[in-house]
């Protein structure tokens, strides 16, 4: 069976292992899903991934990244929402490109010229599909 949303698979994924403090978590890869893995590898909020396998069967692992805080380990991502889905895409020009709690979280937009955040986008002055917020 396909899966409907695959990118909100992944996000799922990587929300879920970080709350239970999982150091790294693997899922099916896409071109899609190392482009935003690569996003948040920049923007700080895992440390690597990697790629494995071939074909049908390649795994992507996302290593995460975690602050050390007042009561052990705490998780640098403490939110991902899915913006654009299947049943309601979510576009936005350049000029219009939303701010994640004020600056503090990250956009995550495909463009013409590839994923990137929304940061960049708008420094680009490029639109696009708004596919996540994550803070």
């Amino acid at each position: 069976m396909s899966m409907s949303d695959p990118i909100a698979d992944m996000l799922t994924r990587v929300r879920n292992a970080s709350l239970a403090r999982h150091s790294s978590v693997e899922m099916p890869a896409s071109k899609v899903k190392r482009a935003i893995a690569e996003v948040l590898r920049d923007e700080g909020y895992i440390d690597a991934f990697e790629e494995r396998g071939e074909g049908a069967t390649r795994v992507l692992r996302l290593t995460l990244r975690y602050a050390v805080g007042t009561r052990g380990r705490d998780p640098v991502l403490s939110g991902l929402r899915r913006i654009s889905r299947p049943g309601l895409r979510v576009y936005t020009k350049s000029d219009a490109m939303p701010r994640v709690y004020g600056g503090l979280g990250t956009a995550i937009v495909s463009t013409p010229r590839g994923v990137m955040s929304g940061d960049r986008a708008r420094r680009m002055k490029v639109g696009g599909e708004v596919l996540a917020h994550v803070w």
